[in-house]
Formats: structure tokens, sequence, C-alpha cells
């Protein structure tokens, strides 16, 4: 899984490496003070609101994707220098570690990798935590951008009619049962339901690619296939990428997702299987 994932052993025995905790999920807005309780040592907490996405709004979802010249103040503001490996790790298998992940690529960086398992790999590989915050010395990264593929909001709306849509939420928002959060329930219509904690094992680490190429096999995603995916705003959709590239699945993100789509009335919504 060259390029997506590290293991916490792998990851105690190579060298320097910057780390980002980035420790977020709908409804815990307390991830500072997670990382302040208990961090890798090094690890410099990121922000995922206010510093993996611009401002919210109706015309561009809930977490556009900054400018590619905030993500690099941001990235210098990491300590992240011309040559670092980086690796990203959260506490939830990377369901949120994959935005920092997929957005530094999209900079332009190739060496950034998912701690596979996160915050409780390391630990039960007898990995160390220290506590307290993080200020490291600014870095000289410089970022260009395009190196991840992006799908608009009209290129996601046409994709199922050419290649495969994948949505990356939980079953019953796709299905339209329940919508906690963005304006409408259902799904883009030809789009199919691929929940990303399907990508996880029990124990929170990423499934086998042999595991995850079989499972994307049976949504039409083969290696060749034109795939995007989206969520609810383009967080864990990062995460199904990153499950895509492990099995050797080439995608593009659809950062506006549904919270984009939704806010439109004239987009239409489809519900159910």
């Amino acid at each position: 899984m060259s390029g997506v994932l590290i293991s916490a052993a792998e990851l105690r025995r190579s060298g320097r490496a910057v780390l980002l905790d980035v420790r977020w999920a709908l409804g815990d807005p307390h991830g500072r003070e997670h990382h302040r309780d208990g961090h890798l040592p090094g690890a410099v907490f990121v922000d995922l609101e206010t510093e993996l996405a611009d401002p919210p709004s109706p015309r561009a979802g809930r977490h556009p994707l900054p400018s590619v010249q905030r993500l690099q103040a941001a990235a210098r503001r990491w300590g992240i220098h011309t040559g670092d490996r980086v690796v990203a790790y959260d506490a939830t298998g990377g369901l949120a570690a994959a935005r920092a992940w997929w957005l530094l690529r999209w900079g332009g960086l190739e060496d950034v990798v998912l701690l596979d398992g996160g915050l409780d790999a390391w630990v039960r590989s007898g990995g160390a935590l220290e506590s307290g915050g993080v200020e490291p010395e600014p870095g000289d990264v410089t970022l260009t951008g395009g190196g991840m593929p992006v799908l608009s909001i009209d290129e996601a709306a046409a994709l199922p009619s050419s290649g495969v849509l994948l949505d990356a939420r939980a079953g019953e928002r796709y299905r339209g049962e329940v919508e906690p959060i963005d304006p409408r329930a259902g799904h883009v219509p030809g789009a199919l339901s691929a929940p990303t904690t399907g990508n996880l094992a029990e124990d929170g680490t990423f499934r086998s690619p042999a595991e995850l190429r079989e499972r994307f096999a049976a949504l039409g995603a083969t290696p060749g296939t034109t795939v995007g995916v989206y969520c609810g705003s383009g967080v864990t959709a990062a995460h199904e990428v990153a499950a895509l590239a492990a099995a050797g699945i080439d995608a593009a993100l659809w950062p506006g997702s549904w919270s984009q789509w939704s806010a439109d009335p004239a987009r239409p919504a489809a519900t159910g299987a």
C-alpha cells in the first residue's frame, strides 16, 4: 500500500516524519483537547474545520477545498519542509486524517501516508504518547496543486452514465431514511452506496488490498474504471479514495458532495436502495 498507509510498527522503526493529529468527528468539537491529553510524540494538531477547509456555504458545501496558498501556509505552520515524509492519523480509523492525506496529495506532495489504525494501533504496538501542545518550527514546503483528481457538481451528476459514482455515507443516509445535517435526504441519482466504514476491519485498520479490491469490484469499480466518490462534505470520501488507492484503483473526489447537492433545490434527490 505504498503511498497510502504505514503501520504503527513501521512508523516506530522509520526515521523522521512530520506527524499530523487530525482528530475530528461530527458532533465532537474537542479535537484539540484530545490532542493535548495524549498524542504521538511530536505530533502537531490539525484543525479540520479551519485548516483543511474553507468556510462553508450552500454553493460550495460544508467543507470546501482551501486554496493551494492557504493549504501551503497551514502546511508550513505544521512544520513541513521540502522532502519531508508526512504521516496523518486520528482516533477513528483514518476517517478524518484521510482529509489531510488527500489534501496534501492534491497540493502536490507525494510522500504522505496514513497511520493504519491510528492512535489505537500506535498504543497497541507499544508506542508512547505525550501530552500538552506542540508548536513546531515553521516549514518551507511549496505546494503546487493538481496532484489529485477533483469532480465538480456537474461532473458528478454525469458520472453514473459513464463510470461509477460511490456514496461513502452511511447506508441509511444514502437511502434517505435519515439526514442529520444536510438540507435534504437521499442521494445523487445513479450513485451506489459504499459506506466508508466498510473499508475497515474490526480493529480500525484498513482491510487488505485483496478484500478492498473484491469490495469495490462488486460495485463495478475496477482498475481503469472512471470512479468518483462523495460523502456529506468531502471528508470521509477522502477515506474511500485512500481505500480505492490501496486497492489499485484511481478515483476522483467531489469536494462539495451531498451538502452542495442537497442545498440546490433544482437537483433531484433519489431515495431507497
